[in-house]
């Protein structure tokens, strides 16, 4: 059984479901976390996922709501189907449901993109991912960093090193994303060929913050060059709480699928964000990334150079330094393709 109700987690079980189902039967559970259709649905047939065969409808609410009927209802699923492993993705409240109903109903359970700790506890998916790891049988690291940070809280059994699983998607998906590039960049209002920074923003800490998000729309209303910004929801919620408005350097569109943002990402000069998925997809593709936060998970693509942590009121200058020439070096951080075939294979071997 394999749970999902995110956008990241709609991303990275594409190859996952087609490694499982070559091999094995799979139920996918969809929790209703993410449910419109730019959010949700254009995922799905944007990357080939098979509908869900359970869709709990479990949408909005605050965290204790919304991680209380996810667990009542992923509990009753669980005992319906038996399932031999329940796999869950990532730091979302669907994540950490998931991972508690089968570990009460010792069901096993792997966690896929397990180890990664920002070190902030603001965060609900450090909460998320921290508390999923420690109830999970396999754990499926997407870097040597992230096997580092499970030795330090005591967990080494069960851990596997497989690379990550978006190197499979993001590497199945950029050539196919080169024929949309065009048109979406025409629809922007972009020349061919023109530079452009493609900016995200949705997590709480920046929109919810009056200070920060007015510094944040302000720094790309006047920044250097034009910024395309697929919106989210909770972003234009607040926007239009706090009265702030784009300027004309803002391209701002409605949330897109995976394989428009893989061609705004292959065509853009710089990536802004406080997404932990886009600073990764960036890295990838070898695009300098900005992130508007503190911390972050993938602290090997600041080491690196290819990354910038900033605050709201230095977003700026961090800009200006990204859109230097980038570092030479660009190390392998997450692994060779065939990382869901790996995972599949761990999962066959464990307990022969």
């Amino acid at each position: 059984m394999t749970i999902v109700g995110a956008r990241p987690e709609f991303i990275q079980i594409a190859p996952v479901t087609r490694a499982i189902r070559r091999r094995h039967t799979e139920i996918m559970v969809h929790s209703g976390q993410h449910y419109d259709e730019n959010m949700s649905s254009v995922f799905f047939s944007d990357l080939g996922i098979p509908e869900p065969d359970v869709n709990l409808g479990v949408g909005g609410g605050g965290h204790g709501q919304m991680t209380g009927q996810m667990l009542i209802k992923m509990e009753a699923a669980m005992l319906e189907y038996a399932p031999d492993w329940v796999v869950v993705f990532g730091d979302t409240n669907s994540t950490i449901a998931g991972g508690m109903a089968a570990a009460k109903l010792h069901l096993p359970v792997a966690h896929i993109e397990a180890g990664l700790r920002s070190y902030d506890r603001k965060m609900p998916e450090e909460v998320n991912r921290v508390l999923t790891d420690h109830l999970s049988t396999l754990l499926f690291a997407p870097t040597a960093a992230a096997v580092e940070n499970l030795a330090k809280e005591g967990i080494r059994d069960g851990v596997k090193l497989v690379g990550d699983v978006r190197v499979d998607v993001v590497m199945q998906t950029v050539e196919r994303s080169k024929a949309r590039q065009a048109a979406l960049l025409q629809a922007t209002g972009l020349a061919a060929g023109e530079a452009f920074a493609l900016a995200t923003i949705h997590r709480a800490s920046n929109t919810d913050d009056r200070a920060r998000l007015t510094e944040i729309v302000s720094a790309f209303n006047t920044l250097d060059l034009p910024v395309v910004l697929p919106v989210h929801p909770r972003l234009k919620k607040m926007m239009a709480e706090f009265g702030l408005t784009f300027s004309g350097n803002v391209r701002s569109i409605e949330p897109i699928g995976f394989v428009d943002m893989v061609a705004l990402l292959d065509s853009c000069r710089i990536v802004v964000t406080d997404s932990g998925g886009l600073q990764k997809e960036a890295y990838m593709l070898r695009r300098p990334a900005v992130t508007v936060r503190d911390t972050t998970e993938w602290i090997e693509t600041v080491h690196s150079g290819w990354n910038r942590l900033t605050e709201p009121a230095d977003f700026k200058a961090a800009a200006a330094a990204a859109l230097a020439p980038p570092p030479a070096a660009h190390p392998d951080f997450y692994g060779a393709p065939g990382v869901c075939e790996r995972i599949v294979d761990e999962l066959e071997a464990f307990g022969r």
